[in-house]
């Protein structure tokens, strides 16, 4: 299908793919107003992440219990999504001490898809239930989909829930096709896109403040800060 192809009631089968009726003339405006648009769209994230703030502490409570029992916390993703996760993930262990393998990053596709898309990977709920298949039953599993309906996470969640993981959802879709499949779905209210269906613009803000509150409460609740200092020396060996 051409770029210039709008698209179909068929194609359209979540809030960041519909067409956003504010920037609809974003390609005959001076450079300046384009970024207006960007910026005026982008302000709308901190509402709906905030919107979700009693259900997030929920999952940070949750994941705190779980890490001090031994066990650790998996993101799941693709494309976009996986991709902020891996960036959460690794930054916990300069920031925090974290010894690797804590919080683990999966992204559909493998490392290479850092870089470089893999074609079809997303897809692929097979491929997430093979990725998860070292959660174990003391461990919190969150899934990163923009759409809500990624194959990829909904076979990593649902691998994760056969084994008794704790699950949530992160998506930028209140109404996601796979929020029954997670214990608690966080689904930011972000609305269409600047450009339709670019996830990779308000749907991934969201999914970074989620993860960075997610990852930064738990590790205050364990003692990882001093006031509103971080201290990398006090992990648990």
């Amino acid at each position: 299908m051409s770029p210039l192809t709008p698209p179909t009631a068929e194609r359209v089968a979540a809030p960041t793919e519909d067409r956003n009726p504010a920037t609809a003339d974003i390609d005959a405006v001076p450079t300046v107003e384009v970024l207006r648009l960007l910026n005026a769209e982008d302000a709308r994230v901190p509402a709906a992440v905030a919107a979700l703030l009693p259900a997030l502490a929920d999952v940070v409570d949750e994941t705190v219990r779980r890490l001090r029992a031994g066990g650790r916390v998996h993101y799941f993703g693709a494309g976009t999504s996986g991709r902020v996760a891996v960036m959460d993930a690794a930054e916990l262990i300069p920031t925090f001490g974290l010894p690797p393998g804590v919080v683990v990053a999966h992204i559909a596709g493998g490392i290479q898809a850092l870089t470089i898309p893999v074609e079809g990977a997303e897809d692929s709920a097979e491929g997430g239930a093979a990725d998860a298949a070292e959660v174990t039953g003391a461990d919190v599993v969150v899934g990163l989909t923009a759409s809500g309906r990624a194959p990829y996470v909904a076979g990593a969640l649902r691998a994760a829930r056969a084994v008794g993981a704790f699950t949530a959802l992160v998506s930028a879709n209140p109404d996601a096709a796979l929020a029954s499949e997670a214990d608690v779905h966080l689904g930011a209210d972000t609305g269409p896109e600047a450009i339709a269906g670019s996830t990779r613009l308000k749907a991934a803000t969201a999914q970074k403040l989620i993860l960075n509150g997610l990852s930064t409460a738990t590790m205050i609740a364990l003692g990882h800060t001093y006031s509103n200092f971080w201290t990398a020396w006090n992990w648990p060996s």
